[in-house]
């Protein structure tokens, strides 16, 4: 796989274009990208929980699962949420002129956006860009995947080929999130093309299973956004169907790695964050319980102030798994171990170096794992630590 974040020239798959500009919402930067694939494209949608959901979000969910996608458009800087009647029409106005743009109807335009809640959008600066996003659109990811940044320091993108019976497909993944970053999802936004032949019956269920284990594992702040979505478009331009049975569990398995390296590269990347956390689950009764756990600590803003304090204080883990209230989990048969050192285990304490613990902490990359020793299934989830810039981040968001 070719991974981002901030890699060059990350390739697109067959018939699709893509392009990021300044319209002028921010100051620098590209604030508007669309991606636009060359004929319609298999389109499924996985979408925040949030109550208040954005006007973009109730649209899209509105037109998803659909057999004729032609386009993505994602404006940065105002999330159209909270933007009552004027916000909705505003949204349908944008995917208007970008159909027209591009010869295809309102209903083949998705739309997404990001930012501050509250705004209108700026369409006086958004509508006259139009033009130019679709004439500067190009075969790579990179202006696009600049154009959809809010607090995140670094663009991310993957992409591979994938070998099938029938011949190669590609599958590229772009997508952005650093704060207000929590299952089930984030403030988070995900782009996984492909140019493979997908049928749409199946889309959805191939979408949903690749979220469930990377993007709604991620946990940064706590706060789920009103604006999080994660789209696949598959327009078949390889020509290059899933054939056999091989060929689904190939091709499933690759959504699933690209996913999870671009969840990874969130968490890593959450406002603030100097360590990845990746927490390891296993022997849960069930695996909602092991997600559950799991997601659990990533979250606890006790067990992320200590990894950033380099602080082995297990007992704050130990609470927070306590705390989920799982009936069938024990504290006399669970085991923790954080970077390779035993530090609980059978219901005591066990003897450790804690210098030594607290150094191996400094690696910008913590693991913690956990047996609960009460089943046969487990989960992985990815968090990070939390410092004090995450604080000056968000104090000073709209100012």
């Amino acid at each position: 796989m070719t991974p981002g974040p901030g890699i060059a020239r990350t390739p697109l798959p067959q018939g699709f274009l893509a392009s990021g500009v300044n319209c002028g919402v921010r100051r620098y930067r590209p604030d508007f990208g669309l991606i636009i694939s060359d004929r319609p494209a298999v389109g499924a949608g996985v979408f925040t929980e949030n109550r208040f959901a954005a006007a973009p979000v109730h649209y899209c969910r509105s037109i998803l699962p659909s057999a004729s996608i032609r386009a993505i458009v994602t404006n940065s800087g105002q999330a159209n949420a909270a933007t009552g009647p004027e916000g909705v029409e505003n949204n349908r106005q944008l995917a208007f002129e970008v159909a027209k743009e591009l010869e295809c109807f309102p209903r083949e335009v998705l739309i997404a956006s990001t930012g501050v809640i509250g705004p209108q959008l700026d369409m006086a600066k958004l509508v006259p860009a139009i033009p130019e996003l679709v004439e500067r659109a190009t075969d790579t990811a990179e202006n696009f995947s600049l154009a959809i940044l809010t607090t995140d320091l670094v663009p991310k993108t993957v992409s591979t080929e994938l070998k099938l019976s029938k011949g190669t497909v590609r599958i590229t993944g772009i997508c952005k999130g650093s704060g207000m970053i929590h299952p089930n999802m984030a403030t988070m936004l995900g782009y996984l093309l492909t140019d493979a032949i997908v049928p749409l019956g199946k889309a959805h269920a191939y979408l949903k299973e690749a979220v469930d284990v990377s993007f709604n594992m991620i946990s940064v702040d706590g706060d789920s956004s009103t604006n999080d979505a994660v789209f696949l478009m598959a327009n078949g331009a390889s020509g290059v169907a899933l054939n056999t049975l091989e060929d689904e569990q190939k091709f499933e398995a690759a959504l699933r790695e690209i996913s999870t390296l671009l969840a990874q590269s969130i968490a890593i990347d959450g406002e603030g964050a100097t360590k990845l956390v990746e927490i390891r689950v296993k022997g849960a009764p069930d695996l909602a319980t092991a997600r559950r756990a799991a997601r659990g600590v990533t979250v606890s803003p006790l067990v992320k102030t200590a990894m950033h304090g380099e602080d082995p204080n297990w007992g704050r883990i130990i609470a927070r798994l306590g705390a989920e209230q799982v009936p069938e989990v024990a504290l006399s048969r669970l085991s923790l171990v954080m970077q390779g050192a035993l530090l609980f285990a059978d219901g005591r304490p066990q003897p450790f170096e804690k210098s030594e613990v607290k150094q191996l902490l400094k690696k910008s990359k913590i693991l913690v794992e956990i047996d609960l020793r009460s089943g046969s299934d487990e989960a992985t989830a990815w968090g990070c630590d939390l410092s004090k810039k995450y604080v000056d981040i968000n104090t000073e968001y709209t100012t």
